[in-house]
């Protein structure tokens, strides 16, 4: 009030409208802040998906954020419980396919792995899978990614449930066991459920065999969401020449997907954390090739689209997480906020100043304008009419409100009335 010589009312309101943007300031500032902690939804114990997410625990907390990880019965699981907001889950590892329905609530951080689709049998190799018919099958636990798979290529090959192909609901340990016991004739197991130990036993055994999908290609054109996959010779172990060929398979891309309302930083720290789990040649990719921004059901986000493209935000390139964090979050409110905030205070003393004087020279165009009449040399305004007129312009001023920032002007203005009424007056005198 009195540096801006405004009135007790504007000033109040001035300060209380500053005051309320910069509290909603601090708001946003305290509540965009990425959390400190995020939960994953994994496979079950042991499983590769759950290994993932251990790897990728370890480089979070290295920034900062705590993971929890959530064992699951598999994908199905998964994608309940990212559907669910009360099961408090953010980020979930997925099989492609799993969902042919898009998923507004849900988006996909890209692609993070191959998973093929392993089919071990007992007795001599066979070439198609209808020749499976009548046998005992392990496709998976009921909620499993695995029992899902399973089912759709035995429908390619005319094997479906409630035919004369017995069809069990077995956990991937209980069917590796019960294969190599020859309690059941073949078994469906994938890494979203079976350990690495699991798949290296089976491998290794030689009263087993791996399925060869011959028809690969084939397969990949019925269900659209597998990829043809190939199992190098000797990629399992060179000195044993497991397996001793090049063997096709078939499986589904993996997924990493998220909530919505993911923070983008934590997207980013994923998507970092992805690169260097996924990132290095494995059996069934080459260097680089994961994570990928593949499309299936559910879209890739806007966040997870602008890291595949330019990488790291400025600020989480070179800083550590947390100053990163704080940095962008100051950048994106409170730079704004004084870019706005000081010219519109600012604007409330100019704004009041040039009403001011807007009104002061008012009464000095009045002045002129009267000066000018009775200065011209045929002019013959009688006194009274110009008394009254200068005493309407007088009583103009004397009305207006002057605050003490204008006072030099205002005086300056009532002096120069006087002085043009003594001139009018001596005009009339002549």
């Amino acid at each position: 009030m009195e540096t801006f010589d405004v009135s007790w009312g504007v000033a109040i309101t001035a300060f209380s409208i500053g005051a309320l943007i910069v509290l909603v300031g601090l708001w946003y500032f305290i509540h965009s802040a990425p959390p400190s902690s995020i939960t994953i939804s994994t496979g079950p114990e042991g499983s590769m998906f759950q290994k993932y997410a251990q790897r990728y625990a370890k480089i979070l907390e290295a920034n900062g954020v705590k993971m929890k990880i959530l064992t699951s019965k598999g994908s199905p699981e998964n994608l309940d419980r990212l559907t669910n907001p009360k099961s408090h889950v953010d980020v979930a590892i997925i099989q492609g396919g799993i969902t042919n329905d898009s998923m507004d609530d849900l988006v996909s951080l890209g692609g993070i792995t191959y998973q093929p689709v392993l089919i071990f049998h007992r007795g001599k190799p066979i070439n198609l899978l209808s020749e499976l018919t009548g046998k005992k099958i392990s496709i998976g636990p009921i909620g499993s990614g695995t029992r899902k798979f399973a089912l759709a290529i035995l429908a390619a090959n005319g094997i479906k449930e409630g035919g004369n192909t017995t069809l069990l609901d077995l956990e991937a340990q209980e069917a590796a066991d019960d294969l190599l016991n020859k309690k059941i004739d073949a078994a469906f197991i994938m890494s979203e459920s079976a350990s690495g130990d699991i798949l290296k036993k089976l491998m290794h055994s030689t009263v087993v065999n791996l399925y060869d999908f011959k028809q690969a290609s084939a397969y990949t054109r019925k269900i659209d969401y597998l990829s043809k996959l190939i199992l190098p010779q000797g990629s399992i172990d060179l000195g044993l020449n497991i397996p001793d060929k090049d063997i096709s398979l078939v499986g589904p891309m993996v997924e990493l997907v998220a909530v919505k309302d993911l923070h983008p930083a934590l997207s980013d720290l994923l998507l970092e954390a992805a690169t260097e789990v996924h990132g290095k040649p494995g059996i069934f990719q080459t260097r680089g090739e994961f994570p990928t921004p593949v499309e299936h059901a559910i879209k890739v986000s806007e966040d997870a689209s602008r890291y595949y493209k330019s990488g790291k935000s400025l600020f989480y390139r070179y800083l550590p997480f947390w100053l990163a964090s704080l940095t962008s979050r100051i950048v994106v409110v409170f730079i704004p906020m004084l870019v706005v905030l000081i010219p519109a205070m600012r604007a409330v003393p100019a704004f009041f100043r040039w009403r001011t004087m807007s009104a002061i020279r008012r009464r000095y165009r009045e002045l002129l304008l009267l000066e000018k009449e009775f200065m011209r040399e045929k002019s013959h305004i009688p006194e009274e009419t110009l008394q009254k007129r200068f005493d309407r312009i007088d009583e103009s001023v004397n009305k207006m409100k002057v605050k003490a920032a204008f006072a030099d002007q205002f005086y300056a203005l009532r002096g120069h009335i006087a002085y043009v009424r003594q001139l009018s007056e001596r005009r009339q005198a002549q």
